[in-house]
């Protein structure tokens, strides 16, 4: 019943980029979130959907590289950025990346571990070094 009225509105022309939240698809169909994500969960092997961390449930474009976050921030600095300069801030990224500051935190947490930015207690962060090439570019 919920992925039957997921997919009709995924069907149509207008369909929304985002899908509602779990908590909404619970409200909206009076059901348990074990029944809403199996739900979801048949969408998604269907291809019709997939999963942005932090962000939700969208519906999936087909053929769309498919990046990670980290993987996005870091083509993001080899083209637009240069070692020693102020890095963007958490909700630059969260706005211009379209995802939650968890996500973006979790990024950078991988950034900040691989080297590539450097933090200062009262300041921005700083690029430190540039990711190196990706091997499938």
């Amino acid at each position: 019943m919920i992925a039957d009225a997921l997919r009709a509105c995924l069907s149509e022309d207008d369909a929304p980029e985002r899908l509602p939240s779990e908590n909404d698809l619970i409200a909206k169909f009076d059901v348990s979130r074990g029944t809403v994500r199996r739900a979801l969960q048949a969408l998604k092997q269907e291809g019709l959907i997939e999963a942005q961390h932090g962000a939700g449930w969208r519906r999936a474009v087909p053929g769309a590289e498919r990046r990670t976050l980290v993987e996005q921030i870091e083509d993001m600095m080899r083209a637009e950025m240069t070692v020693g300069e102020p890095f963007l801030s958490e909700a630059k990224l969260c706005e211009r990346f379209n995802v939650s500051r968890v996500a973006v935190r979790s990024a950078l947490g991988q950034l900040h571990g691989r080297g590539l930015l450097e933090a200062q207690p009262g300041k921005p962060r700083l690029v430190r070094a540039l990711p190196e090439p990706r091997s499938d570019s």
